[in-house]
């Protein structure tokens, strides 16, 4: 089969039913597409649909009607080098829940007014760079001992240790990359296994928040170069990679690996991307590149 289309849902509530698997294959099949079975990659939460004849567009919006509106996400896939052997992940708001300027700003008591350029900014609605100046500028004067209270509200993102360990497990090259700054990629990639790490650099003098951040402030511009960098440096190509992140400055990333995942994303940032999770949690991208139950870290 040219094309495998992946249903997948959370699995902490999971309603992937074999009477909807079913209603995807009927209607694959009425789009005039030659239909496989279903192969079950997790009961109740994924399952793979081969076909062919449909283009992929089409079979994505044919699959979703059926479905009715349920909490299921649905990607086609090409079957061909499916699993990739490098991840680029955005961190804040995808590996943890947290947007770690705005938990700063809250610490200061300018939450809501940093929260807002944050929401613009990673919508794509004004420039990251900009934006990024703006808000640390607001912080100026600011005790260096938020970034520590800050850090203790961190929440990791559902799936995020089944994904990394996972993936760590079949050798695969997973680097943490980040508009926010190295106080927190550095212990989130130790803690969680990442190979590497990249962020923006706050200074910090005589123990304030001085109100400016190391240039080059590294943005979009820098997340796609991480991941070229990474190909070129394991020898694979940027079709071997999976990225996955939330935001604007995600963008690039996205569209040029092999496999680049929009998570639970700004609206402007799902319009953009052809690949899209809305409903399950980052063990998504281990179905999505064919990775069954008994595989996963946690869940074998």
């Amino acid at each position: 089969m040219q094309n495998i289309l992946t249903l997948i849902t959370d699995p902490h509530n999971a309603v992937l039913t074999n009477r909807q698997a079913s209603a995807v294959r009927d209607a694959l099949a009425l789009a005039r597409g030659k239909v496989g079975p279903a192969d079950w990659l997790d009961p109740g939460v994924a399952c793979d649909i081969p076909f062919e004849g449909v283009e992929p567009a089409e079979a994505e919006k044919v699959a979703r009607a059926a479905l009715r509106g349920a909490p299921i996400d649905v990607l086609v896939i090409s079957p061909e080098n499916r699993r990739k052997k490098a991840l680029i992940a955005d961190m804040e708001s995808t590996i943890i829940r947290n947007e770690m300027l705005d938990e700063i700003a809250f610490e200061a008591d300018i939450g809501p007014q940093v929260a807002d350029i944050t929401r613009r900014a990673m919508n794509g609605e004004i420039d990251f760079r900009g934006a990024l100046r703006e808000r640390v500028g607001l912080l100026k004067g600011q005790p260096a001992s938020l970034l520590e209270k800050a850090g203790e509200r961190i929440k990791l993102m559902a799936g995020a240790v089944p994904l990394i360990q996972t993936l760590k497990d079949h050798g695969v090259y997973c680097v943490l990359v980040s508009g926010g700054f190295d106080y927190y990629t550095v212990p989130i990639a130790m803690k969680l296994g990442f190979d590497g790490q990249q962020a923006n650099h706050m200074i910090i003098e005589d123990g304030v928040i001085a109100g400016t951040v190391r240039e080059p402030i590294l943005g979009r511009e820098a997340k796609l170069e991480a991941l070229q960098r990474v190909a070129r440096e394991r020898g694979i190509g940027q079709a071997d990679c999976a990225a996955v992140g939330d935001g604007a400055n995600d963008l690039d990333m996205l569209a040029h690996a092999g496999l680049g995942i929009a998570f639970h994303a700004k609206p402007k940032v799902q319009e953009a991307s052809r690949y899209n999770i809305r409903h399950g949690d980052l063990t998504a991208l281990l179905y999505a590149q064919g990775y069954r139950k008994d595989e996963i870290f946690g869940r074998g």
